[in-house]
């Protein structure tokens, strides 16, 4: 999916919700989405970069997006019920979700993981995701061609020494995805994962700090498979975990 060539109206009148869209992949995939004529829902939990990319879009001549300002870390079910009664709303239906947003621990032995750490990144990476899609699929399955979309890592299909609670947490996001794709397989909503590889991102550089960013891919080099699944071609595609690099 590296070379997947969109469509300029790929996205034309699409409803899409893009978490962690105020920096890196996020950013990136929102400012995408809008480009190829969807209206975006941003959220995240810093208003001075989620404006950053509302004017990002509205300056490319993007639809006028929406920005939801929220800390998945201390959300609760019903912050996510109120957001998903307030996109019904305003806009009838949400025809995509990115889950975008996650944390990284400090790598680490897996003897030496400390439980507040660890409860962190799985309520960040894991339970909030869960709440969240829970209050958005009774909107979702207003659209047409709803396509719901976790983000997964190398380390979330194989475990990897020192990786430790970020490595668990989207293990768990794949069985989240798969889960999802099972029980709507027949009702038209297609649920998958991206690997998007390693990326040149705050998340990777703090990871790999030795590392020479400038030999990584970019956030915009990989949002061919980001189109893919939310666009019409994948409609045939649900319950697969996809790299974004090949």
């Amino acid at each position: 999916m590296f070379e997947y060539s969109a469509p300029t109206d790929l996205l034309a009148d699409n409803i899409i919700l893009v978490t962690g869209a105020g920096d890196g992949i996020g950013k990136t995939a929102a400012l995408t989405y809008a480009q190829h004529g969807a209206t975006v829902i941003l959220l995240g939990r810093t208003v001075s970069k989620l404006e950053q990319t509302y004017d990002a879009i509205i300056n490319a001549g993007g639809a006028e997006p929406a920005i939801v300002p929220l800390d998945m870390a201390g959300a609760t079910a019903q912050h996510y019920q109120d957001m998903a009664s307030t996109i019904e709303q305003q806009f009838g239906r949400l025809d995509g979700l990115l889950h975008n947003a996650s944390i990284i621990s400090d790598l680490c032995p897996f003897t030496q993981i400390k439980e507040q750490e660890f409860r962190d990144i799985m309520q960040v990476n894991v339970t909030a995701q869960l709440l969240m899609t829970q209050a958005l699929l009774p909107v979702m399955e207003k659209a047409p061609h709803p396509s719901l979309i976790f983000t997964s890592s190398g380390v979330g299909n194989k475990g990897r020494a020192y990786w430790g609670g970020y490595s668990i947490s989207k293990f768990a996001t794949e069985g989240m995805m798969q889960v999802i794709a099972d029980e709507y397989e027949n009702k038209g909503l297609r649920c998958n994962c991206i690997n998007p590889g390693a990326t040149r991102t705050s998340m990777r550089a703090k990871a790999y700090p030795a590392e020479n960013p400038l030999g990584l891919k970019t956030a915009e080099d990989i949002m061919p498979l980001y189109l893919y699944l939310m666009g019409k071609d994948s409609l045939a595609v649900t319950g697969q975990t996809l790299k974004a690099q090949g």
